[in-house]
């Protein structure tokens, strides 16, 4: 099965994603698909589809990038960057930058079956927190070789 066409337009879906466009994921997800990242595990478009509009409700602007995509018989690799702003710091906050990469499954008929995120939540999100920042950084620095 070649998926170029439901890479691409799975790509320019999550490059305009809004709050209003989470109601689209049933056109690109099967109704049982599998999402996990490194906080949620879910199955279900309805449930994959909560953790977009949760994400919208905690970020300001968050928008992704495809970098990069590598296509295979059946699936796809999909190197991203996430822009937000956190919602609760003074003045919308500083700008920040989550890289990542998507492992994704499709079904015979081009939707997303299996959806898995890589991303390092240490150094990407904790080590930018003011609270937790300065240790995850000392973790680091005390443990690199």
């Amino acid at each position: 099965m070649n998926n170029t066409a439901s890479v691409n337009a799975l790509i320019a879906f999550y490059e305009d994603l809004s709050p209003v466009s989470v109601a689209r994921f049933p056109e690109f997800y099967a109704d049982d698909a599998f999402f996990k990242d490194p906080f949620n595990e879910v199955r279900g478009v309805v449930s994959i589809q909560g953790i977009f509009t949760h994400m919208f409700r905690q970020l300001s602007a968050p928008r992704f990038v495809v970098r990069e995509r590598v296509l295979a018989e059946n699936g796809a690799l999909l190197v991203w960057e996430m822009h937000f702003r956190r919602v609760l710091a003074r003045g919308g906050g500083e700008a920040q930058v989550i890289r990542g990469a998507s492992h994704l499954k499709f079904d015979a008929a081009g939707k997303v079956v299996w959806h898995r995120d890589y991303w390092d939540a240490a150094e990407e999100l904790y080590e930018k927190l003011s609270g937790i920042g300065w240790l995850m950084r000392f973790l680091k620095k005390r443990l690199a070789a």
